[in-house]
């Protein structure tokens, strides 16, 4: 496999970290340049960076010197990854295709792009051909593909089988998002210590809009949305690692336990067979006992890769409610947006 040069935005952020952990020794990516604010330029990483980490930073980027965001300064990379704040990833990832540099983004500003891919490998890889249809460069060079939400990963991964084997009429989903998911230094330690916020701005709109690109279906070079309500409350809980959903779906065909679980169980991966570095082997597990998942016991499943899921069994309203969980700083972020990657390059997108 050949290797290839990457760029990382944001570096010094959480989401950027978290990247550069994850990268430290991946067979096919090698961090070669680092993007951070104009506060942090000019610096080694090694002093521009606060490292949250719970390992120590690799030695292989302490002495990488920091670069402004700018795409003269990348011209090195074969394609950037981005933990950007939406403050700014609006421009920067815009300049960066427009110069030719391929974005794999993790910011929300370009996922209701109509010509983006919101990508979740394992549930709509397909949609990576609407590359074809950007314009950022006339030669094709340049383009931003985006994960999803942190939520709307689990959502949509454990939605998939359901969707797939029998249709989906309405959901309902209350989210219970850990602190690590706010970034650093993220919320005040009065505000969520023994508490529950029963709001997180911006969040819902997010959870309500994304899966129905997601689970919607690809065809003459734009997406046709799925077409069910959701209604989503996003709360944030004193937790570190994983968020934990509380899911009530409505069926268009009517379904009994053993068949709604026999759909997950037995749930095949589109990508299985690509041997992606990051994929997990199983990307849906279904836990037979009640209390689980747990982010304290299963956030950190296959790499931080895995969406569990637990608590299956039927709706008193509606059909069917259970409890998903995913890693929201890995599977829902810079691990996500690594696999994104990895089957671009198998695709042939990244050469």
């Amino acid at each position: 496999m050949t290797s290839f040069r990457v760029g990382l935005l944001g570096a010094t952020g959480a989401v950027g970290q978290k990247f550069i952990k994850i990268l430290e020794n991946h067979p096919w990516f090698q961090i070669t340049a680092l993007g951070a604010s104009k506060r942090s330029a000019g610096k080694p990483y090694a002093e521009a960076a606060n490292w949250i980490e719970s390992t120590p930073m690799p030695e292989s980027v302490k002495q990488l010197k920091v670069l402004e965001c700018k795409s003269e300064l990348f011209k090195d990379v074969d394609f950037v990854f981005s933990g950007l704040d939406s403050s700014v990833a609006t421009d920067i990832e815009g300049d960066f295709a427009k110069a030719g540099i391929p974005v794999i983004s993790n910011a929300k500003n370009y996922r209701t792009d109509p010509t983006v891919p919101l990508l979740i490998p394992e549930v709509n890889p397909d949609h990576i051909d609407l590359i074809h249809e950007q314009r950022f460069t006339k030669d094709g060079s340049g383009w931003i593909v985006t994960n999803p939400n942190c939520v709307a990963v689990p959502l949509t991964t454990s939605l998939k089988p359901l969707h797939d084997a029998f249709g989906i009429s309405s959901l309902v989903v209350t989210s219970m998002q850990a602190i690590s998911g706010a970034g650093y230094p993220g919320v005040p330690s009065l505000d969520i210590m023994g508490n529950v916020i029963p709001y997180i701005g911006g969040e819902e709109s997010k959870i309500r809009q994304e899966p129905l690109k997601l689970l919607g279906t690809l065809s003459k070079g734009a997406v046709k949305y799925a077409d069910f309500p959701i209604e989503a409350t996003a709360t944030r809980v004193p937790v570190i690692n994983g968020h934990l959903l509380s899911i009530t779906v409505g069926l268009k065909m009517k379904a009994d336990l053993d068949e709604i679980r026999d759909a997950m169980n037995n749930w095949k991966s589109p990508i299985h067979e690509l041997d992606l570095p990051s994929a997990p082997e199983f990307p849906l597990k279904v836990h037979t006992d009640p209390r689980y998942p747990q982010p304290r016991l299963h956030a950190d499943s296959e790499g931080g890769m895995q969406t569990a899921v637990g608590r299956i069994r039927q709706a008193h309203v509606m059909d069917v409610s259970y409890i998903a969980m995913a890693h929201n700083t890995v599977r829902g972020a810079a691990g996500g947006a690594i696999l994104n990657a990895e089957l671009l390059v198998r695709k042939g997108f990244l050469k």
